[in-house]
């Protein structure tokens, strides 16, 4: 669709199936990335050598690139040798590249040009942030891998240092914007960890672009046991503002009978879908299937991005 800027707000894994599903009509896409991943390869490269974490933010610029044999070689992950097995190639990439080039924004914008990328990928903050949670007993939690393994419900996550300062291109990206989808993704560790940066919050309820949801199709053990459609809502909302949210995507299609119980093994459910308790804080709802059968805990991009493209 000619002229539409696009921007994903995100992390993890699924932010890369937003980011292919926008480069179907986007002219213009921009992926903002959490920065407070503190595990794999890219904890370790934070630990050593003080880099913020790349991981994320190398498999959005894998998502946008041209260059696929340069995507192949960012995609890389080393399985022997002393002191490397495990990291991603690309990750020391784009270590190296922030070391050659006097900072990690500038080494990410250097890879985005080895890559070819079509678009931008811009952390939401490059302060060396800590995530930090809190249980519904109030427990604390430090620490975006501990978040995320935990077995307590969370209530709410912060950062640490609070008042670090938004990226500004990111914060122009979100003004400048047409649309603005967040997720999907690992709610409490990938989304709200941009969302609660404060310049990245108070954009987003001063954009006039759409802003759209893009609920998980199921649930992760820890971050979101038993929540349905309306808890991921207001579990953003209560992190910032309703304005945050115009439009929730959930997912209609029903996971495939013979995936039900591997995934129930491991505690993953198909989130419930509770519209009526979205629609009542004003939010619209639109169900569709976005399912990947081939890896239905997953959106597929092609179907998400049709839903997408109407909404714009």
């Amino acid at each position: 669709m000619a002229g539409v800027k696009a921007v994903a707000i995100g992390g993890g894994t699924g932010l890369p199936i937003a980011l292919r599903s926008l480069r179907q009509y986007a002219e213009k896409v921009t992926a903002i990335v959490s920065v407070a991943d503190d595990g794999g390869s890219s904890g370790r490269l934070r630990k050593d050598i003080g880099i913020l974490p790349p991981g994320d933010i190398r498999n959005c610029l894998v998502a946008l690139a041209d260059d696929r044999r340069m995507a192949d070689l960012f995609r890389y992950r080393f399985k022997h040798g002393n002191g490397i097995t495990g990291h991603s190639l690309g990750n020391l990439i784009i270590a190296a590249l922030a070391d050659l080039h006097g900072g990690f924004d500038k080494g990410v914008l250097a890879a985005a040009e080895l890559l070819l990328v079509q678009g931008q990928v811009l952390p939401s903050t490059i302060g060396n942030v800590t995530l930090l949670a809190a249980t519904v007993n109030d427990e604390p939690i430090i620490g975006q891998v501990k978040i995320a393994e935990t077995t307590s419900p969370i209530k709410s996550v912060h950062l640490d240092p609070p008042n670090v300062d938004a990226y500004p291109a990111a914060v122009e990206a979100i003004l400048e914007a047409d649309q603005i989808v967040i997720g999907p993704g690992s709610l409490f560790t990938s989304i709200l960890p941009n969302l609660i940066v404060p310049g990245i919050g108070k954009a987003l309820a001063k954009t006039k672009a759409i802003k759209i949801y893009v609920c998980n199709v199921m649930t992760q053990p820890g971050e979101t046991d038993l929540f349905s459609a309306s808890d991921h809502v207001r579990a953003i909302i209560s992190h910032g503002t309703v304005d945050w949210v115009d439009v929730v995507v959930i997912n209609s299609c029903p996971v495939p009978a013979d995936k039900i119980s591997l995934y129930a093994e491991n505690r993953r459910y198909a989130v419930p879908i509770d519209a009526r308790n979205i629609e009542s804080l004003g939010i619209k709802v639109v169900l569709a299937d976005v399912l990947d059968e081939s890896k239905p805990s997953c959106h597929e991009y092609a179907k998400l991005a049709k839903v997408l493209q109407k909404l714009v």
